[in-house]
Parts: structure tokens; sequence; C-alpha cells
């Protein structure tokens, strides 16, 4: 038998077997009118209660101050721009560009401070052998067990002997410390993940720990620096006790302080006012989550993979 003729009965049964599948009847797995029905329920209920008091909020901008009171609906009687007007304007002599500047400044720095120093604590406990290293790593964890009104004291004393109260260092600095145990912890879980054969090669092209740390390692960690980000922003952002405590002039002051001023319990609230306030603080936000949520979502994912 000639090898053209072998390879054209080949092709021929290859032919028949898939004319042969092709015969089988596919089994359509069909859902039922009534299940799709009540998933979209179901689905379109819990949408509704997550976005409901955002939609509140929203349309709160809306309605007069008097109506907060008398209207607990959603759609105000008597629309109006007031309260936008009334926060563009500021308050306590200091415009509201300044309040999200000194927000951004203090978000923005703690982001910075947060991922420098984590990723360098949490490659010295995944990949560098020291003796203690069990004993510190159980202490930083521990840190994680100490409510934060515990070191209020100290760090304030600490902080007024050295005079920076009234500035932004006693909110940034401890960010560039390696203060913030949970980040430290997840990135050391992310990188012990990674198979030391890469570290193990670049040593033997002469590489040292500077260069493994910023060649090799923190472009693997990428996602879990970006879920860090997303973290520190949101909690630098909306944090109303730190600021509280070691800001004092308006003119330093973030949204969430700022938004103090309109509720003052010794004269008459300007709810208005507060709900655009709120709902305008909250759009940076919300902007930064969607703009790297797909990154959040891969530093989620690839916490299960191994190397």
């Amino acid at each position: 038998m000639s090898t053209t003729s072998f390879g054209e009965q080949a092709i021929a049964a290859l032919e028949n077997q898939v004319d042969a599948t092709e015969q089988i009847p596919r089994r359509r797995v069909k859902r039922k009118t009534w299940q799709t029905v009540i998933w979209f329920v179901v689905l379109l209920a819990i949408t509704a209660i997550v976005l409901y008091p955002l939609v509140w909020l929203f349309l709160s901008t809306f309605k007069p101050n008097s109506e907060f009171g008398s209207n607990p609906g959603l759609i105000p009687n008597n629309p109006t721009l007031d309260n936008y007007v009334k926060v563009s304007e500021g308050i306590a002599g200091v415009p509201m560009w300044r309040f999200f500047l000194n927000s951004f400044i203090i978000a923005a720095g703690s982001v910075i401070g947060v991922v420098l120093s984590s990723a360098l604590a949490a490659y010295a406990f995944a990949r560098i052998q020291f003796k203690g290293l069990g004993i510190l790593f159980a202490a930083m964890i521990g840190t994680l067990l100490l409510p934060f009104h515990v070191l209020i004291i100290p760090q304030y004393i600490l902080f007024n002997n050295l005079g920076l109260v009234d500035t932004f260092i006693p909110l940034l600095l401890p960010k560039f410390l390696a203060t913030e145990a949970f980040f430290v912890f997840l990135l050391v879980q992310f990188i012990r993940q990674m198979p030391r054969d890469m570290d193990e090669a670049a040593r033997i092209d002469g590489a040292g720990h500077v260069r493994i740390f910023w060649s090799i390692i923190l472009p693997l960690i990428k996602p879990a620096l970006i879920t860090c980000s997303i973290f520190a922003f949101i909690w630098a952002w909306n944090d109303f006790l730190g600021p509280l405590l070691y800001l004092t002039s308006p003119e330093n002051y973030p949204l969430p302080i700022a938004l103090r001023l309109y509720n003052d319990q010794t004269s008459s609230s300007d709810y208005g006012a507060t709900a655009t306030a709120s709902f305008i603080a909250l759009l940076p936000v919300l902007a930064f989550f969607l703009v790297f949520q797909r990154f959040l979502v891969d530093g989620v994912a690839t916490q299960g993979l191994k190397g």
C-alpha cells in the first residue's frame, strides 16, 4: 500500500468519524421560564437595595433644607441647585477645593507610603532569613489586635512634643514606616507563593536583594500592590478620627472634617449642603475604585495560584 493511499484512507476515516459525531443529537439544557424570572427578580431586588442609599443621597442634593424633615420621599417637591452653590462657595472662609486638595494630599501620600514600606517589609519577611524572624512576624501580626484608640494618647504626645500638630506629618509619617500590618501580611502571603528559583537564578547572575526586589518581585506583585493602593486610598480619604485629632486649622481640614462644619450643634444645621458635600466627596472614591477594580479582582484571583 502506498503512502498516498494510506493518507487518503486516514482522511476518509476521520471524515466518517466527524459525520458520525455530528449525527449524535446534542442535549440542550433548557432553563425554565419561571426560574429565569425568579433569578431576575432576586438580582433586581438586591441591586435596588445596594443602590438605594446612593440614589437617595443624589436626589437629596436637590432638596431644600426645609424638606429634610417634611419630605421623607426620594423625589424633592421643589428641586433646587442652591445646595451646589453653597458647597462651591465653601465654609468657614475656606473654599471647597481646598478641602479636596487636603484630602487628596493625605490619600495620595498614604498610598505611596503604604505601598513602598509594606512591600519592603513584606520582602524582608518572605525572602530574607534572619534571627528572630518568627518573633518579629508574630509581633507584627499581633499589632492587628491593638485598636487604634490604644495608640492615640502616646502618638499624640509624641507628635505634640515634636511640634508637628496641625500638620499632615502625623497622618503620613506612620504610613512610610510599615505600621499597617494588614498590608504587610497581605504582601507577605503573596510573595511566599512565588517560587524561589527566580531569586536563585538572579543571585547566580550577581543580583543582590535590591535588584531582586526591584526587578523580579515588585513587577510580579503588581496586583497585590494595586489592591493595597485601593484600600489605602479609601481608608485615608474617609478617615475622620486622625484629622480630627491632629488638625486644628480649617485650611488644613480634609473633606470628612469639613462635612462636620455644616452641622453645628449650637446653631441650625444645613442638611442640604451636607448631603451635597457628601455626594461630591463620594465621587473621587467611586471613580478610583471603578478605574482599578479589575486590578483588585486580579489580586484576589491570583491569591489561589501557586508558582
